[in-house]
């Protein structure tokens, strides 16, 4: 598995490419296969405001309902509404047409990880 090295990670398997304009955030490939198949995405209005760590939707598959963390402070600018008739995309494009959220960020990144950094996490995890 690789993960895109033009992308930070966060610890609960959150990605986010990060922009001065605007910020997109999705879930990493290891959470989609650890979920199975998504069935739903519940995302946030527009306009909505997210501390680092704050749930703001989530995710639910044939196994489980998986909460969504903010990786850092946002603001929300726009939601991936192609999800509600569409949370297979989560399982088929984790990086790509299934972003979630679009965000303007409120502040850095401090515990945000590189695909490296994610990468030994996701092993010492799966050990």
């Amino acid at each position: 598995m690789s993960y895109p090295a033009n992308l930070k990670y966060t610890k609960d398997h959150e990605w986010i490419q990060l922009s001065d304009a605007q910020s997109s955030i999705g879930i990493t490939q290891y959470a989609q296969e650890a979920l199975g198949d998504v069935v739903f995405v519940d995302l946030p209005e527009v306009g909505s405001t997210y501390k680092a760590g704050e749930v703001f939707g989530t995710v639910e598959s044939v196994k489980t309902v998986s909460d969504l963390f903010s990786p850092i402070d946002i603001e929300v600018t726009e939601v991936n509404g192609d999800l509600k008739d569409h949370p297979e995309w989560v399982n088929e494009d984790p990086y790509g047409k299934s972003w979630m959220i679009r965000v303007k960020p409120l502040s850095p990144g401090s515990d945000l990880m590189s695909s490296l950094e994610y990468e030994k996490l996701i092993a010492s995890e799966s050990h």
